[in-house]
């Protein structure tokens, strides 16, 4: 089908890139699709799980082919979101045929367009329309035909509540819609504890408890639900834990060897750096994890003093001022060398300039 073109900062794209968003224009785009394909990054969170979930409810109470195929398997925390089996694991022999004949792609909450992996093939291979709605921030020139990107937004499922409030034209938005964008607000923002939680925050989470979501559960359900091999694998970090800057500073390393004496899997890591962030004194946490000889993943967490994702362009990478990652293709001896090192001179030149 022949979606409709936009003339924006990008001729024959529509790039809402951090400007006011024209909502109606989305729902033209995203109204005219008859085949729909919604997706997220890699290691999905709550706010990309959270926002595939509130538009496909959407779209499938308007009647709409979509599915929502990710290239990696839903976390265990987040099974209480799949109770249709509505999360799909990318397979190349099962989806491409699929794929191929899609209108439109929505991806959520990306960060950057290739942390959806394999999936980028086929989407280019068959030069299928991508929508890209985020908060996070993301150059002009991009391989996004509609860009929807909105730096001031809490989560990404705070987005999709603006969208579906034009969308749906005063039709009060689904129960299954508002479980997930309250999912992803309430982790995007730390269980609304994040400097970032606003009034719509709140307002999202007056409509789910008004709606009859036992937001207590979805609270229980990610983050007390451990399992006991992320409780070993924090005992191992914690025993060699960091300290640097007069404390400011705190960082650890995952290693897999400290992965295979846990029988951890990679979901297990999830929140250490913001565990390690709430430690009095701390200013930035670091957590440099080795997914395997020649591949780290770095992240940060800021408590709101230093801005830590400009590090993390440095490294390849990006996010939020406070909250930011990178994926470093070194050895771990290495890769801890180049971050600690970079990591420690960012804080000293913020807190240099704020002496003067």
């Amino acid at each position: 089908m022949e979606l409709p073109s936009y003339h924006g900062i990008i001729k024959n794209k529509m790039n809402f890139n951090n400007t006011r968003i024209n909502w109606r224009s989305v729902h033209d785009v995203v109204d005219g699709a008859d085949k729909i394909m919604l997706t997220t990054h890699e290691n999905p969170d709550g706010d990309g799980l959270g926002s595939e979930s509130g538009m496909y409810h959407h779209l499938i109470d308007r009647t709409a082919e979509v599915r929502i195929i990710n290239y990696s398997p839903l976390p265990n925390e987040f099974e209480y979101l799949n109770r249709d089996n509505i999360f799909e694991e990318y397979n190349k022999s099962e989806h491409d045929q699929w794929i191929k004949n899609v209108d439109l792609v929505i991806i959520f909450d990306v960060g950057d367009y290739e942390r959806i992996r394999e999936i980028t093939s086929i989407i280019e291979k068959y030069n299928i329309a991508v929508m890209n709605i985020d908060h996070h921030p993301h150059p002009n020139k991009n391989k996004f035909k509609y860009n929807i990107v909105d730096l001031s937004a809490a989560a990404t499922g705070c987005m999709v509540f603006d969208y579906l409030k034009v969308a749906r034209s005063g039709k009060p938005i689904s129960k299954d819609s508002l479980e997930g964008i309250y999912t992803a607000t309430m982790t995007d923002t730390g269980c609304f504890r994040f400097s970032n939680t606003n009034n719509k925050c709140h307002e999202i989470a007056i409509e789910a408890l008004s709606n009859g979501i036992e937001t207590h559960k979805i609270y229980q359900n990610i983050y007390e639900n451990s399992t006991k091999s992320r409780m070993k694998l924090m005992g191992y970090l914690l025993t060699d834990l960091n300290f640097e800057m007069g404390g400011k500073f705190a960082w650890f390393m995952i290693t897999q060897e400290m992965m295979k004496k846990a029988n951890a899997v990679k979901s297990d890591v999830e929140g250490f750096s913001d565990m390690i962030r709430s430690i009095r004194g701390v200013e930035v946490a670091l957590m440099i994890f080795q997914q395997d000889d020649t591949n780290c993943r770095i992240n940060f967490r800021s408590k709101g003093e230093i801005i830590v994702n400009d590090i993390a362009k440095k490294l390849g990478g990006g996010g939020h001022a406070f909250a930011a990652g990178a994926i470093i293709n070194e050895a771990l001896e290495k890769a801890t060398e180049k971050v600690v090192s970079l990591t420690k001179a960012s804080i000293n030149n913020q807190l240099n300039q704020h002496i003067i």
